[in-house]
């Protein structure tokens, strides 16, 4: 046994500092007090969530390897990066309330005087390794120390693509805080950033900093960054609010009925950011397709009358078989079947959300391969695959979108080699 211990402990030594720690200690004695961790492990709402691919692995292999599907997962061109975003941000927010899209789920909000950076990424790759994983499709609009002072940090779970190893130890240098889900500060300790930068919630709870609260409400998905998943860190999406305005970060989540719950309590919502990427027929539990992520915003909001949604986790990294572009046209479609307002920043623009500047211009379609068919074609499928949740929302604010005919017209996705979320 002891020889065991030893060569364990040699392991332990060898892995990657990106994977992070443990909880353990008091922390791991709150996370067995939560109302949320049951039998060693943190519970989804609506129950147990399939987090790996569903079915053989050759049916999952034939997409993966696709060689007709493959060269549209990726641009075929340079991606637009707004090329002014430093100087914009320079300038306070004439309405109070500014969000600047960095890339994938990373957002710059600035809201009633205080600027909150959500899930920032700033590394080349969604992984431990500097030589493999999913790479960058275009560059961060700016570097991260030319971001200015952050106010908070909110991390919504610790997968590779939300929780940045390099970001972090970069941010660990200044004076930021920082909000996480319950068990998430184990890791950034690991990384060098002091308990008391740390605000640390279960599901429900909320801290306020510097005029601001920011809540962690439910999200369907999963955990995990090293080789054994302890299911021990929760995921989370947040509400912010300030004297004037409020926002929602969805982080990674599947579809379920407590978007409900949270508009009723927290909005509705002078924006939304909506996980719209990486959904596949494989593990459809975990990730929302476009079409899903509209029904949230509108289980959000109430309705469609009501602030945008900024579709996010997508356009930075392959994490996915569905085409490139296939988020961004689905969100365009999705919006304009049920009548709702939907903001469509290249990487980098600045916007404001209840200004009557919201961009909304399909920016993609210049580097997207076209679809197969053409794209009135896909977006025929497209809108057949909405017209359900169309109808829904006139009556009941969406709450019947049939998913079952939306993936008829969707490609399905890959998993991520380590869980990038």
């Amino acid at each position: 046994m002891a020889g065991f211990r030893t060569l364990s402990s040699g392991l332990r030594a060898l892995q990657p500092g990106a994977f992070g720690a443990d909880p353990s200690g008091e922390r791991m004695a709150r996370i067995r007090r939560s109302p949320h961790f049951k039998d060693g492990v943190f519970q989804n709402p609506g129950g147990p969530a399939r987090t790996r691919p569903s079915g053989s692995t050759l049916d999952f292999a034939k997409v993966f390897f696709d060689k007709d599907t493959r060269p549209r997962r990726t641009p075929k061109g340079t991606v637009p990066v707004h090329s002014t975003t430093l100087a914009d941000i320079a300038r306070p927010p004439a309405t109070g309330l500014r969000l600047t899209w960095m890339g994938h789920s990373s957002v710059l909000a600035e809201i009633d005087g205080r600027r909150v950076l959500f899930d920032p990424v700033w590394g080349e790759r969604c992984s431990p390794f500097s030589f493999a994983g999913p790479k960058r499709l275009h560059p961060v609009p700016l570097p991260l120390a030319a971001l200015g002072p952050v106010d908070v940090v909110v991390i919504s779970h610790d997968h590779y693509d939300h929780l940045d190893m390099p970001t972090i130890k970069a941010l660990a240098g200044t004076d930021t805080l920082f909000a996480v889900p319950l068990g998430v500060g184990a890791h950034l300790e690991h990384w060098g950033v002091s308990a008391g930068r740390l605000r640390e919630l279960d599901w429900h709870e909320t801290t306020k900093i510097d005029g601001i609260s920011l809540t962690a409400t439910p999200a369907r998905h999963f955990c995990g960054r090293g080789l054994r998943n302890t299911q021990h860190t929760l995921w989370a999406s947040w509400v912010v609010a300030g004297d004037e305005h409020r926002i929602y970060h969805s982080g990674d989540t599947g579809y379920f009925d407590g978007f409900k719950e949270i508009g009723a309590e927290h909005g509705p919502f002078d924006a939304t950011m909506i996980q719209i990427g990486a959904y596949s027929d494989f593990w459809p539990d975990i990730h929302m397709t476009p079409e899903q992520g509209m029904r949230a915003h509108l289980d959000l909001q109430g309705g469609p009358e009501h602030g945008p949604m900024l579709p996010i986790h997508w356009a930075t990294f392959n994490l996915a078989t569905h085409p490139w572009a296939d988020p961004g046209e689905g969100t365009l479609e999705a919006a304009r079947a049920v009548g709702a307002a939907v903001a469509l920043p290249r990487p980098g623009e600045p916007f404001e959300p209840t200004a009557e500047n919201v961009p909304s211009e399909p920016w993609w379609r210049g580097v997207a391969l076209a679809p197969a068919g053409g794209r009135a074609a896909a977006q025929a499928l497209t809108g057949a695959g909405i017209q359900t949740a169309s109808d829904a929302a006139a009556m009941a604010q969406a709450d019947t979108v049939s998913d079952d005919t939306r993936r008829a017209g969707k490609d399905t996705e890959d998993p991520e080699t380590l869980p990038a979320g």
